[in-house]
């Protein structure tokens, strides 16, 4: 149940063979070995032709650009909305919500300073966003899709967004795609192992 979730989605998307490598919470994260890979101690991470890519949302444009044939980014002339989109989320959308989560509600002042303002102002702009729309970025599915699609399924299921018509159209209509649920299958599949060790 973490972000690396969306990375193995978008790894599923490219369609190329990857090798999946599993670090559990806590220690093994703050290892040596893979503080040397992201010495943040987070997952994701991807390492890929000898070079490591952190943060998911640069996962996701790394490996869309990396593999075109497997077209997940529009062309360079029409990435306005999938730039827009994938960066809004990974910016004032992660933002948002992980600061409602931990229980900070900005002051008037804070909201000034603090790149989303408000919860509801990021929610009502993501809601618009996604609006009568399949995709976020066009006419088919990219990346950003991938991103932007996580953070709405995953806000919707643990409550740390209104489950809005606009959030859970969208949502319909990614979440039965065959490389999600690979991903998901995955976890859910990790997590009952955990459960029995």
């Amino acid at each position: 149940m973490s972000r690396g979730g969306i990375a193995h989605w978008m790894l599923e998307e490219v369609g190329q063979p990857y090798e999946l490598k599993v670090v559990d919470y806590g220690a093994p994260m703050k290892s040596d070995d893979f503080l040397a890979v992201n010495p943040m101690g987070k997952v994701p991470a991807i390492v890929h032709g000898g070079k490591v890519v952190t943060e998911v949302a640069a996962i996701c444009a790394y490996l869309a650009d990396a593999f075109p044939e497997a077209g997940l980014a529009p062309d360079p002339k029409n990435r306005a909305d999938y730039y827009r989109w994938l960066f809004f989320a990974a910016g004032p959308v992660e933002a948002a919500v992980s600061t409602r989560a931990c229980g900070f509600e900005p002051s008037e002042e804070n909201q000034r300073t603090l790149g989303f303002g408000t919860l509801e102002a990021t929610l009502d702009t993501l809601a618009g966003a996604v609006r009568d729309r399949r995709y976020i970025a066009g006419d088919r599915f990219s990346a950003a899709d991938v991103y932007v699609g996580s953070h709405i399924g995953w806000g919707m299921q643990f409550g740390t967004m209104d489950e809005r018509p606009e959030f859970v159209a969208y949502w319909e209509g990614l979440k039965d795609r065959p490389a999600r649920q690979v991903a998901d299958r995955f976890m859910r599949e990790a997590m009952e192992q955990a459960g029995r060790e």
